[in-house]
Order: C-alpha cells, then sequence, then structure tokens
C-alpha cells in the first residue's frame, strides 16, 4: 500500500522544509560527475514541488544554495549557478500553469546578476498566484539572517522607535526573511542523505519543528519517500512543550 493512502488529509504539515543534500555523493557511487547529481536533483525539485502541492501543503522551502556553498570549488559554483538559471527560466510557466507563487530568502546581493535578475522576474510574474508556496533559501545563512535581523531592530532602538520591553519573540520573528514575507515556521524539516545535522537552515524557525532524517540521497527522494515523511509526522505527538494530556 502507498504511503499517500496513509496520510491524513486533514493532519498535512502546513509548511514543510528540505534539506536537498547528496547530490555529488549520488553521482560519485555512480562513476558520474558531481554536476550529475545537481542536474538530477532539479528533476526530483520539480516532482517533489508537485507532490507537495497535490498533497495539500501550503509552504515548501527549499535550501537550494547556502552561504557557505560560496567556499566550493569554482567551477562548481558556477556551474550551481547556470542550473539555477536554467531551472527558473523553463519552470516558470509550470509555476504559473499550478498556481505556485515563487519566494526567495537569503542573501540574494551575492548571487550574479543573471541568476538575480531570473529570480526575480519569476517572483514578479507568480506574485499573485494562490497555490502553494515555493521558498527557495539562496545564499542562506540562519545566522547571517538573525544577524542582519538584529542590526535592524537596533537601529529601530537607536531611532527610538521601538522600546527594549517591545522586543519579544514574535517582534523578532516578524524582522526574519521568513516573518517579513509572511512565511509561518516550519512543521516538518526533512534532510536527506542520511546526516544529521542542520546545517545553519532555519535555527530560529525550526525551534518546535519535527525533524525527519533519511539516508535517502536526494537524486533518489521519491514521491513515495515524500509521503513516507508525512505519514511519519502525523504518527507523532507535538506538544509544544505542554504535556500529553494538555494537547489531546
Amino acid at each position: 500500500m502507498s504511503y499517500l493512502d496513509q496520510i491524513d488529509k486533514t493532519k498535512v504539515p502546513e509548511h514543510v522544509a528540505i534539506i536537498m543534500d547528496g547530490n555529488g555523493r549520488w553521482a560519485k557511487e555512480r562513476g558520474l560527475a558531481r554536476m550529475y547529481g545537481h542536474q538530477k536533483g532539479v528533476e526530483v525539485l520539480h516532482d517533489i514541488t508537485t507532490c507537495a502541492a497535490n498533497t495539500g501543503v501550503k509552504y515548501l522551502t527549499m535550501y537550494a544554495f547556502s552561504i557557505e556553498n560560496w567556499n566550493r570549488p569554482v567551477e562548481e559554483v558556477s556551474a550551481l549557478m547556470d542550473i539555477l538559471v536554467d531551472l527558473i527560466e523553463k519552470e516558470t510557466i509550470t509555476l504559473m500553469e499550478k498556481n505556485v507563487r515563487l519566494l526567495t530568502i537569503g542573501d540574494t546581493d551575492m548571487l550574479p546578476e543573471n541568476v538575480r535578475k531570473a529570480f526575480m522576474g519569476c517572483i514578479e510574474q507568480t506574485k499573485n498566484n494562490t497555490g502553494l508556496k515555493l521558498i527557495f533559501a539562496l545564499s542562506y545563512s540562519s545566522r547571517w539572517e538573525i544577524t542582519k535581523a538584529m542590526r535592524e531592530v537596533t537601529q529601530l532602538a537607536i531611532e527610538g522607535k521601538v522600546k527594549p520591553e517591545e522586543i519579544d519573540e514574535q517582534f523578532v520573528s516578524r524582522h526574519l526573511s521568513t516573518g517579513i514575507q509572511g512565511i509561518p515556521d516550519p512543521d516538518l524539516l526533512i534532510r536527506t542523505s542520511g546526516e544529521l545535522r542542520i546545517s545553519n537552515y532555519l535555527l530560529w524557525q525550526i525551534a518546535y519543528s519535527e525533524l525527519y532524517f533519511t539516508p535517502c540521497r536526494w537524486p533518489d527522494f521519491t514521491e513515495e519517500e515524500f509521503w513516507k515523511a508525512i505519514v511519519d509526522y502525523q504518527h507523532r505527538e507535538r506538544r509544544f512543550g505542554k504535556t500529553s494530556e494538555q494537547v489531546r
């Protein structure tokens, strides 16, 4: 029986965040160049976006490129940027057809001009779409995001626009990349390829997210694997610091 048949449609996570890990290792295991893994990963991204929308997920955030990834070999970074441009140019029509809205979080000023232009164009074109919100974390780092928010909050305090006692968790959240765009905290974080770490991804936002780690490499991550993660999520009890009796 498919995991899809086991999903409770009334308890689908509103926001799923994914760390798409394992492209390079997938290619290496097959005697291929790392770029083949990234290209295969793009195909999976297309499939999982469609799958998430059809399953009832409202927000899907994909860790596409971290600030730390700029430290990779220049040739690989350049190839990844080309893949991103090609992806957006090919997928914009599909996003429009499927009523998907594209958003980004991260320091996009660090992106090459052609990459930034491609994404900004797609964001503008899809801004009125009302279906799934697909968020690309591009040149993203959670520590960068939190540091940037703190600078902004500090400046507001210096200008007398906010009092220290007014700065609470909700205030901080509203100044993060996600909060500025009205993106709720993830209910479920999925990481592929067997790594058991968060890698500087949405550290503030995942404070109470359910974490799901799978050994499956991202290029092998199918719709069935996605549904399996949703079923696992639905079997958990989310207490947010309360007792089981309080949340039942």
